[in-house]
């Protein structure tokens, strides 16, 4: 195996599959199966968009810990190990070491528990030894970190270090410490009698004034009722101790960051869905969601952000993010997104259902017109009436989820579709928030009529230039390309076409039919592509995997239509995949069939835990409980 430093000089995104996370959002901490850091590029603690420490490694006696097991929460863990190095040599381990990590919002504490079984006293030499590098979130990302100069001093009966703005501070009770350079160690001699313990506290904070989100004040989600299915209620349970690690405040109240360890931040898109998903469980994160974007959404044209009146942003980070490998930059308030914005007008409806009152509506009312403006303005540059990709700063359809991949919206003959892209899926949210805004505003007695005829017309629209038949299949094109050609890839995004209002109840049972073949539905949920298409491949980030929140999003949108029989099916493929991966479902994996694999395999770059992934429990669990 390649060591974190070969990994650095050559670049490359660290692969996450075989780390383990605790975190506390903004806060987290990655590390291998025994909790040392520093074998892997992805190891290290974070917080923001900096990473602190590069490696944490605990020694006992000199020698690494023996791991027999690990148990683990979303904010804790515990590794379980023997430490042969001080027990005596009959075969059955006497010395027990615990090694529990807890992970709070700016603060990491490592405490090592020896006990001691044997009838006599035992001193543990213990040593956790940490190498502090501060280095920007995005550096770390292209597998280029590029560490900053630290400062070290006394603070507190502890050490100190930063750059003059964040600072790393480290405390150890009752040990000896010793520096060099940017590597500490601290050590105990621990004197164990005999039937009990003794116990070693290292404790680490950190302050970064330059954070734009905070840890949310509470944990409002309210967990899935038992469903008398083990599987079911295991992954409830892990999806919802994640998505509460995950709850964060920029001011406005709580909303679900959109994942780890790269998107710890608000993400429009994300975060929207996330918040729809979990709605049954939390208006809290829904209102919070909803007033974090309302008092950022846009107010001014700016080609470099893509913020334009009225617009929801993408993401906020603390600075510029870049990505060397797309070359891509984006600026710390980014807007190049066009599906946050009628997903926000989405949300507010569905939010309003739930028991929003109207009130709340009312205070949000300035920015749903400045929405319905934009969605309006937007829909008619070109006089298709689309919603297309037309982002001068070059970053919007990256941000889609595509460029970035190295994936591309393709023809099935494998020609690559150019200029500006209608995809199919906006459209549909686009037809969702006029038929949403028109119930609303009719809800505060104002005329809705004319955002009913605005969806209608979309509708017409649709169906008159997306629909497509290819070998004897009848199906929604992806998207539009430059020309208004349709895209004819079979995807997974025609999934969430349902229950938008965009379709006629036969045109959804039509897609859903399709949707749960075999060529879709590989048996651990929904390949993005289908697997009879040219540009199909499992390991594809956009063209052949499996994203289990578009699997949700798809079960949520068939719950809708009254297609309970294909959501039931769906639901019971990703419930297998969620317990083969424990319950902490992945942003993606990749999309080979039950048939060839026994359990579903990794896309090895895939962050985890992922909002959206996690939320997708919640419909899972309606489609199998109702």
């Amino acid at each position: 195996m390649s060591s974190a430093a070969e990994h650095d000089e050559r670049g490359g995104q660290p692969l996450l599959n075989d780390a383990l996370v605790v975190l506390a959002a903004p806060t987290q901490a990655w590390s291998d199966d025994a909790g040392d850091m520093g074998a892997a590029p992805i190891h290290g603690i974070f917080h923001g968009d900096w990473r602190y420490v590069r490696a944490l490694g605990l020694r006992i006696a000199g020698e690494p810990l023996e791991t027999i097991g690990t148990s683990r929460g979303a904010d804790s863990a515990v590794f379980h190990g023997v430490a042969r190095a001080v027990d005596d040599e009959t075969p059955d381990p006497r010395v027990l070491v615990e090694r529990r990590r807890e992970v709070a919002a700016g603060r990491v504490v490592e405490r090592v528990r020896v006990r001691n079984g044997l009838d006599e006293p035992i001193t543990a030499p213990v040593e956790l030894r940490l190498e502090v590098s501060l280095a920007e979130l995005s550096s770390v990302k292209a597998g280029l970190p590029a560490p900053v100069v630290l400062t070290w001093r006394e603070r507190d009966g502890g050490l100190q270090a930063g750059d003059g703005t964040r600072s790393l501070t480290l405390r150890a009770t009752d040990a000896a410490i010793e520096r060099d350079g940017d590597r500490v160690r601290a050590s105990w001699s621990l004197a164990v009698p005999p039937g009990g313990s003794a116990e070693a506290e290292l404790e680490l904070g950190i302050a970064d004034p330059t954070t734009v989100v905070g840890p949310a004040a509470a944990r409002g989600i309210q967990p899935l009722p038992p469903s008398g299915d083990a599987a079911l209620d295991r992954w409830s349970a892990r999806a919802i101790d994640d998505l509460q690690a995950m709850l964060l405040d920029a001011g406005q109240g709580p909303f679900p960051a959109a994942g780890a360890p790269w998107f710890m931040t608000l993400f429009g898109r994300d975060t929207l869905i996330t918040a729809r998903l979990l709605l049954p469980l939390s208006l809290d994160v829904a209102l919070g969601t909803l007033r974090t974007l309302a008092v950022r959404q846009g107010s001014v044209v700016d080609p470099g952000s893509a913020e334009q009146p009225g617009k929801i942003l993408h993401e906020i980070r603390q600075g510029t993010f870049s990505m060397p490998g797309e070359g891509i930059a984006l600026p710390p308030v980014y807007y190049g997104t066009i599906d946050a914005t009628p997903l926000w007008i989405v949300l507010l409806h569905r939010a309003w259902q739930a028991g929003l009152g109207l009130e709340t509506v009312r205070e949000l009312r300035p920015a749903l017109d400045a929405a319905l403006a934009w969605l309006r303005d937007s829909s008619s540059p070109d006089d298709s009436g689309f919603l297309k990709y037309i982002d001068e700063s070059g970053t919007g359809l990256a941000n889609q989820g595509w460029k970035d991949s190295g994936d591309s919206i393709r023809f099935r003959d494998g020609r690559i579709a150019e200029g500006p892209i209608a995809l199919c899926e906006v459209q549909a949210q686009a037809c969702q928030a006029a038929a949403a805004a028109a119930e609303l505003l009719e809800a505060l007695g104002e005329d809705g009529a004319e955002w009913r005829a605005w969806a209608e017309t979309m509708r017409t629209r649709f169906r008159d230039a997306f629909w497509v038949e290819r070998a004897g299949e009848r199906y929604p094109a992806i998207a539009l390309d430059g020309r208004g050609t349709p895209v004819d890839s079979k995807s997974s995004n025609i999934g969430q076409l349902i229950g938008t209002t965009l379709l006629t109840a036969d045109e959804e049972a039509q897609i859903a039919r399709l949707l749960v073949d075999d060529r879709f539905a590989s048996g651990f949920g929904l390949r993005t592509m289908a697997s009879d298409q040219g540009g199909y491949w499992p390991l594809s980030y956009h063209c052949g995997s499996v994203w289990p929140h578009d699997t949700g999003v798809v079960i949520e949108g068939m719950l809708r239509a009254g297609l309970a029989v294909e959501a039931r099916l769906l639901a019971q493929q990703l419930l297998r995949a969620a317990d083969a991966f424990d319950g902490r479902m992945p942003e993606l994996f990749a999309g080979f069939a039950a048939v060839e694999v026994s359990s579903p395999v990794s896309y090895p770059a895939s962050c985890r835990p992922q909002a959206w992934s996690a939320a997708a429990v919640v419909p899972v669990h309606r489609a199998l409980t109702e």
